[in-house]
């Protein structure tokens, strides 16, 4: 069993701040050989000048006058350094310097006083910021001083050797006690600060990862007192209160507001009895309306007697649950649609052939209707599958690789195709006024996008020329792309679901034409968004139904001059 502290107990050199332990330590040792400096000097000063006969020479005060100068050039200019296996220079400018002029004193008797006592100084400071080497040597120096001293004395009085022996010897063994017990003390406690240092390190990290966690939390927490007093919220709370993003992060009372009472009424219920509380509650924001939420609450456990808990409530908006859950359910719904569009394709492709060259065969008009019955219906059923399919493809194809194109040119070619197919023509008209622009996507995707704004144009639509307009804008280097119809205007809660998988006011209707627009945009950095409005600043002209891709910017020449073209058959 070791008695000492090994020397990788000794302080390491990043704990030798100004502010660590050791340096307080180191600090407070020199600061008292400067006092032991200034009371021998002012001692001797004084015995020397008023009492002479006592034999006290100049240079004895010249002894002290350079011991006190050494102290303060050691406090005032040298650092605290870790001791190492053996005596370096920093023991020779303190501890050696203190043996030095103590011994000095000692062996002459300076004033017939003895200095055993000023020894303690140097042993204990070996011991306490040394290695357990300068300890014992240290203890053995001071020793060896008062052996010495008391052979000198046995010298001029042979009839006290022994008592002078033995107080001596009881003095070093004393001293000898004093470095081990010290040492193992100040070991102790350099191993106990350590591990305080560490925990609290931990402890900060630990801080400050939660700190992390909680402020990036989606759901608002806080925590209050039994005065219902916020003592911290993340900013999804105080975002969920009301506060907006500009909100402070100081503290707040729950009964600032009245809006917040709810939170006020569930946190004391949750002191009172105790345990934790949940429920749905509805907090009214000035200009917002009211907002719904799902609250929990937890007390926080008090390890000490007189420690009070604090609530801390958990704040969940139930329109984000709401969205998440239909954002779930939707998903589901398009990979089980996916599948069934998978598995009735090649049925449906068997019943269209099999009708087709069935009609082949038909005579009676009865019997050519019913077959053109079933192939309309087969075609609108495989119309479905398509637009079922194209949503996964959709969200498996990547815009990464998007061609440039001529957007005027692009619209100009699909409008074609489309009134042809659709024999269509008087009804539409295209304006084309970017005829320079150009736009980060892809002429199939543009197409497709098109095509399914100007079916869902042509479905609610009238019948005369002009009833339908497509057009291209270049504004500001921002181009768009414009479809507009004069159709009825939509019902608010139509709007609100425009771009909803599956959603359709039309019960013929699959739903996805819009939101697969929405996804195709998204692709392309671009957005879709549906408006009200009119054709022309005149109060006279009619209103419809207008939807606009705005398209990611690209630097390109300013439009020329704006053309119409109606659309021929």
């Amino acid at each position: 069993m070791e008695m000492f502290a090994s020397a990788a107990d000794s302080p390491r050199v990043d704990d030798l701040s100004g502010d660590s332990a050791f340096a307080r330590r180191w600090r407070g040792f020199m600061t008292a050989r400067i006092a032991i400096g200034t009371m021998l000097l002012a001692l001797l000063g004084a015995l020397f000048v008023m009492a002479p006969a006592l034999g006290i020479d100049r240079w004895l005060v010249a002894v002290c006058a350079a011991y006190l100068a050494a102290a303060l050039i050691v406090r005032l200019f040298a650092r605290p350094l870790p001791a190492g296996h053996s005596f370096d220079p920093q023991w020779v400018s303190t501890i050696g310097v203190d043996l030095v002029a103590f011994s000095t004193l000692q062996l002459l008797h300076a004033g017939g006083i003895n200095y055993s006592p000023l020894f303690a100084l140097p042993v204990l400071m070996g011991s306490v910021l040394g290695s357990p080497l300068l300890a014992l040597g240290t203890a053995a120096g001071v020793t060896l001083v008062l052996l010495g001293d008391a052979w000198v004395t046995s010298l001029h009085l042979p009839a006290d050797s022994a008592a002078s022996f033995l107080q001596a010897g009881l003095t070093g063994t004393g001293y000898f006690a004093l470095a081990v017990v010290v040492n193992q003390l100040a070991a102790r406690l350099i191993g106990e600060e350590r591990a305080a240092r560490l925990s609290q390190h931990a402890a900060r990290v630990q801080a400050q990862v939660n700190e992390l966690v909680i402020e990036t939390l989606a759901d608002g927490v806080l925590v209050a007192d039994g005065e219902c007093r916020v003592h911290a919220a993340n900013p999804a709370a105080r975002m969920l209160l009301g506060f907006g993003h500009a909100g402070g992060a100081g503290a707040f009372s729950l009964r600032a507001q009245t809006a917040w009472q709810p939170l006020v009424d569930l946190a004391q219920l949750t002191f009172a009895q105790h345990g934790a509380q949940r429920g749905e509650l509805s907090i009214s924001e000035p200009g917002a309306g009211t907002r719904r939420m799902h609250v929990r609450t937890r007390l926080t456990p008090s390890h000490e007697a007189h420690a009070e808990s604090l609530c801390v409530i958990f704040l969940q908006d139930l329109r984000e649950m709401e969205a998440r859950l239909r954002t779930e359910k939707l998903a589901a719904m398009g990979r089980m649609s996916a599948a069934m569009a998978h598995e009735i394709r090649n049925p449906l492709a068997a019943i269209a052939q099999a009708n087709a060259l069935m009609e082949e065969d038909l005579h009676d008009p009865g019997q050519q209707q019913l077959a053109g019955l079933v192939r309309k219906n087969a075609q609108r059923l495989a119309q479905i599958v398509d637009e079922i399919l194209d949503v996964t493809r959709v969200r498996g194809q990547s815009a990464g690789g998007a061609l440039v194109l001529q957007l005027d040119a692009a619209v100009a070619a699909a409008c074609s195709d489309w009134t042809m197919q659709t024999c269509s023509g008087p009804r539409l008209q295209l304006h084309l006024g970017a005829p320079s622009a150009r736009v980060p996507f892809e002429a199939d995707h543009l197409r497709r996008v098109l095509v399914n704004l100007l079916d869902n144009a042509l479905r609610y639509a009238g019948e005369q020329a002009g009833a339908i307009r497509a057009e291209t804008r270049l504004v500001r280097g921002q181009a768009s792309l414009h479809v507009w119809s004069d159709g009825e205007p939509l019902e608010p809660s139509v709007q609100r679901h425009l771009f909803e998988p599956f959603f359709s006011s039309e019960s013929r209707s699959s739903g996805l034409g819009l939101y697969i627009c929405r996804e195709l945009c998204e692709r392309h950095a671009a957005t879709i968004a549906y408006r009200r409005c009119t054709l022309s600043e005149n109060s006279d002209a009619p209103e419809g139904n207008e939807f606009v891709v705005s398209f990611a910017p690209l630097a390109s020449p300013l439009a020329g001059t704006a053309s119409f073209d109606t659309m021929a058959a």
